[in-house]
């Protein structure tokens, strides 16, 4: 079997390769990347690498005698710009899909996301069924959503194609946290005080729930989704659910509690300054996110994480405290003066 992942370098796409590559149905991984990886990147006797941007390069001919695509490429920077996110994301997603119909690879899987979702319910979990509309003031969400009427459009017109999508709350690890502190909190943020007894509190704000997994569940979940004949979409997180409680007696702190407003308005005035890439848009996202019932993943998928939500957050804040990365362009190792002056040199939200 032969399975092309598209976004092969990033949080995600480093644990699927890894997955695909223990699986001994799989014979060989097409490996599509903007930027190539240094060597170890991957299992080197199953993997080709491929340069590919999906905004403007050649995906059909990677794409042909391939039995799975799964498309995890995402731009999420930056956020100052979201036509930039759209081209990349949106039509990206777009010429995805269509050479995927050109090359008539007959499975697609496609990493969806919790911020897919329309606001939920704060007292239950949604299964899959919930409207996945996303949230319109955050331009990652729109374009989750959008993609994924792409995708309903795509299934319309190729009944005959077996799609999937998986829709992950966050996912962490150690080695991907150099990327996601520059990604969110940009190069202000100091790393040592993620360690554990550095964090005496917890803001806690009313209705501040969501879910996490580890990288390396998540890669097999897609793993499953590739090699596996199932359908549809999937809702995939690990126990516990995360609130301030949770955080707080991870971390041997307390909680206080903080004006939702206040912390919004700071992080719009930090983002309008260009001192943090996140935007605003994404709080109120994380604020509206609804909790996501995974039951139809470990009994249709096969899927149950290894690790717990607690073990992903705490890897995270290892990888945190000591700029851990990978040898992909992504996941580089984020310590050192270099590479944060290079984040000030983007503009912090200006430019991917």
């Amino acid at each position: 079997m032969r399975v092309v992942v598209i976004g092969a370098t990033g949080n995600i796409g480093t644990s699927t390769v890894r997955a695909l590559a223990a699986d001994p149905d799989v014979t060989r991984i097409t490996a599509l990347a903007r930027r190539m990886p240094g060597t170890g990147a991957g299992d080197t006797d199953k993997t080709e690498w491929v340069e590919a941007d999906v905004t403007d390069s050649d995906l059909v001919a990677p794409m042909r005698g391939a039995d799975a695509v799964v498309h995890l490429a995402w731009l999420f920077q930056p956020t100052h710009r979201p036509a930039v996110t759209w081209d990349a994301n949106a039509v990206g997603s777009a010429r995805v899909f269509d050479a995927a119909a050109e090359a008539g690879v007959p499975a697609l899987v496609y990493s969806s996301s919790v911020g897919a979702y329309s606001p939920g319910p704060k007292d239950r979990a949604v299964d899959e069924s919930w409207p996945a509309h996303g949230w319109p003031g955050a331009a990652y969400s729109r374009e989750k959503a959008y993609v994924e009427r792409l995708l309903d459009a795509f299934e319309a017109r190729h009944p005959d194609r077996r799609v999937v999508r998986i829709r992950p709350g966050f996912v962490f690890e150690r080695q991907t946290a150099a990327e996601q502190r520059r990604l969110f909190a940009g190069p202000l943020l100091p790393g040592r005080l993620a360690r554990a007894d550095r964090i005496p509190v917890v803001p806690d704000m009313p209705g501040l729930r969501f879910q996490v997994l580890h990288s390396a569940d998540a890669g097999e979940a897609f793993r499953l989704a590739a090699v596996r004949d199932v359908h549809g979409a999937f809702n995939i997180a690990a126990d516990p659910v995360i609130d301030a409680a949770e955080l707080a007696d991870m971390l041997g702190a307390r909680t206080v509690r903080v004006p939702q407003r206040g912390v919004r308005a700071a992080l719009a005035a930090a983002w309008g300054m260009h001192l943090v890439p996140a935007s605003p848009g994404l709080f109120d996202l994380a604020m509206e996110l609804p909790i996501m019932d995974t039951a139809r993943a470990r009994t249709e998928l096969g899927w149950t994480p290894r690790h717990s939500s607690r073990e992903a957050l705490l890897e995270f804040l290892e990888g945190l405290r000591t700029g851990a990365g990978r040898d992909t362009p992504p996941l580089a190792p984020g310590t050192g003066g270099p590479m944060r002056a290079r984040e000030f040199a983007t503009g912090i939200g200006r430019r991917p």
